[in-house]
């Protein structure tokens, strides 16, 4: 997904494609503190995508009406709760949830990692698709860990637009892997697990540099809640930055 910043004038734009309506998305960094320098997971999309072929990315993509019927075992932090609610137009507790259990199973989806517990045995139901297949693994998703990095919507006149928000969680939340999720054929044809001071060398989309940077911030903060969460957005042709 991270498509919030693609490269095209503003000529190139308005003659190319309408000003689409932004859909929900989310976007979920895995972060593995386990040893001396922190790593991050990438992944790297495939060549034959038209959109940002052969770049490296967080998993991520559309929230899915599934993912308000899906049960979590640890709530979201209520700091993270309130800044997914702000400058949303019509917030809500269930949005924001939904929001952090797309990030979840997008992640599933593109990567075959299962991110929950099994210490509270198996969701008691489960939406038909991938939220079955957790079920099936008896991991229960929870939401008691994660971050809120940043949001970032798509300027306008692009291909395709997201309202795209961030999380983030240690890779010791990984309860379940299902194989054969990564490969020539597959939406990423790759994992990497890279160095934080090395992840920059790998071709990246621009919002994901910005994301990154966030992310330092906050690991110098030991991720402190009290630290702001950037909303980035283009306004009159020029980009912003608000803090939720």
């Amino acid at each position: 997904m991270n498509d919030a910043v693609p490269h095209l004038t503003g000529a190139e734009r308005v003659k190319t494609h309408v000003n689409l309506r932004p859909k929900d998305a989310a976007t979920l960094i895995l972060l593995d503190q386990s040893g001396a320098v922190p790593k991050v997971l990438m992944g790297k999309r495939h060549m034959g995508h038209k959109f940002m072929p052969g770049k490296f990315v967080f998993p991520g993509g559309r929230s899915e009406r599934a993912d308000y019927a899906m049960n979590v075992a640890g709530a979201l932090p209520t700091h993270v709760e309130t800044r997914l609610m702000a400058e949303v137009a019509r917030p809500s507790a269930a949005k924001a949830r939904a929001l952090a259990l797309a990030a979840v199973r997008e992640t599933f989806e593109e990567t075959g990692l299962m991110l929950g517990t099994r210490e509270f045995g198996a969701p008691d139901a489960a939406p038909a698709g991938p939220w079955a297949q957790f079920k099936a693994e008896g991991v229960f998703p929870t939401l008691e860990n994660f971050h809120l990095i940043a949001r970032a919507i798509t300027p306008p006149k692009r291909p395709k637009r997201f309202d795209a928000r961030f999380f983030c969680c240690n890779a010791g939340e990984i309860a379940h892997r299902i194989e054969g999720k990564v490969g020539p054929d597959a939406e990423l044809t790759e994992l990497v697990w890279m160095p934080l001071s090395q992840v920059r060398a790998l071709d990246l989309p621009s919002i994901t540099r910005i994301v990154l940077d966030e992310l330092d911030k906050r690991l110098a903060s030991r991720m402190a809640p009290y630290v702001p969460v950037p909303f980035f957005f283009e306004r009159y042709g020029k980009w912003q930055r608000v803090e939720l």
